[in-house]
């Protein structure tokens, strides 16, 4: 791994109640997208490779970026998010747990649940935490494996897995991941060593200047 960027994709429509509805960006969402682009552009950062999920949320952030002017754009399902309204429904059905309302309740919610389909407690989940953990690993080495910088556009739960993985975190730490992961936010990775080193986590310069405080979201 010579150099990749992870980006997080734009607000996607947080009123959903499942994954099918969550699955595409707001229009704030684009917005965040156009002014990532037009960020990287000016700062005259260049990709020898630019990939992105298979959800909506990751292919429109792409689109909305300009994510195409680097290079072709190569669609990965490994790089999807993990199942999170799957993994909340079992929380619902197995232990009681109510149905978030506000980011309050999903940060109450997210470390038990991500704890319980760690310990493969949960039942009738749509993937699994052995078949998350390997596909993530699987597809971070095969873009280090790869020429020149890379350029991904993926979830936030799956950049909070790479952090854990990288940096050895606990599931509560992994948790806390999730939550501080905003939207259209850059995260770097350089090779050092043979080791990937985290140089930059949680980046949102395009979004700093006083009149674009508004659009730092989480959800």
């Amino acid at each position: 791994m010579g150099h990749m960027t992870l980006i997080r994709h734009g607000q996607a429509n947080t009123g959903a109640q499942d994954e099918e509805g969550y699955d595409r960006l707001s229009d704030l969402g684009h917005q965040q997208a156009r002014w990532l682009g037009d960020y990287l552009h000016e700062t005259k950062d260049h990709y020898a490779r630019v990939y992105t999920g298979t959800m909506r949320r990751h292919i429109e952030t792409a689109e909305s970026m300009g994510a195409s002017r680097y290079a072709e754009v190569i669609q990965d399902p490994r790089l999807n998010e993990f199942p999170y309204f799957s993994l909340a429904q079992a929380m619902r059905r197995q232990f009681d747990f109510k149905e978030p309302r506000s980011r309050e309740d999903f940060a109450q919610q997210i470390q038990p649940t991500l704890a319980a389909w760690a310990a493969n407690e949960l039942e009738d989940v749509s993937e699994s935490f052995e078949d998350f953990s390997t596909r993530v690993a699987d597809v971070v080495a095969d873009i280090g494996d790869g020429e020149g910088r890379a350029l991904v556009v993926t979830s936030g739960g799956f950049i909070s897995a790479v952090l854990r993985d990288g940096l050895t975190l606990s599931v509560e730490g992994w948790a806390k991941m999730c939550l501080a992961i905003m939207n259209t936010s850059i995260h770097r990775w350089h090779r050092l060593l043979d080791d990937p080193i985290l140089t930059q986590f949680n980046g949102v310069p395009h979004l700093e200047t006083p009149d674009r405080h508004f659009a730092q979201t989480h959800l």
